[in-house]
């Protein structure tokens, strides 16, 4: 690191956990966030600020007025503009150090292996059953971390997921491969706005916690009541005949 850099990231660097090794780690990752809405807006800005070296940030949608509400990586000039590209603009915008790569498509099939076996993290802020499984079934098998957030009207949820340990379970473990897209959308039930920030900058610390090495990884299954403001912790053990790493 220069000596920009050491000033930049000095807060980071004053931190015992971190210092010098785990910046250098930060600097030298790479993280795919899946999603540029409400969970993914406030990772984005984290990440890029906090000094990951390299973001993908993958959307297919557009910004539009009922966005602005909570996803705070867009603005009303990008109405209509690519959520990627709005939330890769402004995390160059807060660090033009940090490599932002924008794919302003949904992420399938082949492309999907890809982009996560080279992610160092990946981190799903999407609001679909069908996508999450989809990036369940990808981080399994390349053995990437996942770390997993949502958010719905007052209810916000996080956990993480290592298939690189033996004892650590899957998405799938969780709710396994069935659930109804329309029920997880914020367009269909609605979501407090601070709700979504405070579940992205959970899961932008979990992800930061894995590159560094600083602390101990999630475990476990979190969610927060907004309305009664209390966190509750559920242990989340790995299920031997899940469909998905059962046979890891």
């Amino acid at each position: 690191m220069n000596d920009e850099a050491l000033l930049r990231y000095s807060r980071h660097i004053m931190l015992d956990e971190i210092d010098i090794v785990g910046q250098e780690r930060l600097l030298a990752s790479r993280v795919l966030i899946i999603g540029a809405g409400g969970l993914g807006s406030p990772a984005a800005l984290y990440l890029a600020g906090a000094g990951v070296g390299h973001l993908v940030i993958a959307d297919d949608d557009i910004v539009e007025l009922s966005n602005l509400q909570r996803q705070i990586a867009h603005a009303e000039g990008r109405l209509g503009h690519s959520k990627a590209r709005s939330a890769a603009d402004a995390a160059r915008g807060l660090n033009s150090a940090c490599d932002v790569r924008a794919l302003d498509a949904r992420l399938v099939g082949e492309t999907l292996m890809t982009e996560v076996g080279l992610a160092d993290v990946v981190m799903d802020c999407t609001d679909r059953f069908s996508s999450r499984f989809a990036i369940n079934r990808a981080c399994v098998e390349n053995g990437t971390p996942l770390v997993s957030g949502a958010a719905i009207r007052f209810s916000g949820q996080l956990a993480v997921f290592d298939p690189r340990q033996s004892r650590s379970p899957c998405y799938a473990c969780l709710y396994g491969e069935q659930g109804d897209d329309d029920a997880l959308t914020c367009a269909e039930s609605g979501v407090i706005s601070p709700l979504v920030g405070l579940i992205g900058s959970f899961q932008a610390l979990e992800t930061m916690k894995l590159i560094s090495g600083a602390g101990q990884p999630h475990r476990g299954l979190s969610t927060f009541d907004a309305l009664k403001g209390e966190w509750r912790h559920f242990a989340l053990p790995r299920d031997p005949d899940c469909s998905v790493c059962g046979n890891r």
